[in-house]
């Protein structure tokens, strides 16, 4: 199984593929202001929880953050304890 991360930034939006097709699972944001990311909800469903694509999409969307010098908000719980337990992320709060 081939999990791809996508970026949709006029929807504001992280999406899953599996194997090429678009699955139900997304990591969401907005932009209060300038150079501002709110990541406020994370889904992925049922059929594809437990295979770690929560996960890449956090990873991908911090990523993106990180590179395009966007500070990050998070009102999202999946993603206030994604970067709790991963403190290389939390410089970009």
């Amino acid at each position: 199984m081939s999990v791809t991360v996508k970026h949709n930034t006029e929807e504001q939006r992280f999406f899953a593929e599996v194997n090429g097709q678009e699955i139900d699972a997304e990591l969401t944001y907005s932009l209060p202001e300038a150079k501002t990311m709110n990541f406020n909800h994370t889904f992925v469903d049922e059929e594809y929880r437990g295979m770690k694509v929560a996960e890449r999409l956090a990873k991908t969307g911090l990523t993106y953050a990180r590179e395009h010098g966007f500070r990050v908000m998070l009102t999202c719980a999946y993603m206030i304890a994604f970067v709790k337990r991963h403190p290389e992320y939390q410089d970009l709060l």
